[in-house]
């Protein structure tokens, strides 16, 4: 038998709202009994996509992160995306300790500790119009 759940979620671009996004999909989650490490691997990616929007997508203005995430066969699928500035060149964003944000101690390490924590991370972006980003991960049942 399939078990399929799908949660849609948008919130201002604030920092403050990064932790609200993290724990409402780690809620979310849990109806599916993933391990300790799984909510925390998922939780950790969450929070770097959702950063991404606030600092990168929206620099000098806030805008709207939208989130769903949908679990089906036991496969967690997340998409955070954005209306913002979007990336010129995702291959290089994608590079360990590349930033945009010159302005600050920043590490650019955003991109590669989703990949750590998730499956797979796809990122889809248009100059002027925004960027999407999708984590899949398989969650055991424990």
């Amino acid at each position: 038998m399939s078990k399929e759940n799908y949660y849609k979620l948008s919130f201002p671009s604030r920092s403050v709202n990064e932790s609200f996004a993290r724990m409402t999909i780690a809620s979310f989650c849990m109806q599916f009994d993933p391990t300790i490490e799984q909510i925390n691997d998922i939780k950790t990616a969450v929070s770097e996509a959702v950063t991404n929007c606030v600092v990168h997508a929206y620099p000098d203005s806030i805008g709207t992160i939208y989130i769903t995430a949908t679990i089906k066969n036991g496969v967690l699928k997340i998409t955070v995306k954005d209306k913002g500035i979007g990336i010129p060149d995702i291959s290089r964003a994608m590079e360990p300790m590349f930033t945009t944000d010159s302005g600050s101690e920043r590490a650019g390490l955003g991109f590669a500790v989703m990949q750590a924590f998730m499956d797979k991370v796809k990122v889809y972006s248009t100059p002027g119009k925004g960027t999407r980003v999708v984590m899949t991960k398989t969650i055991e049942q424990g």
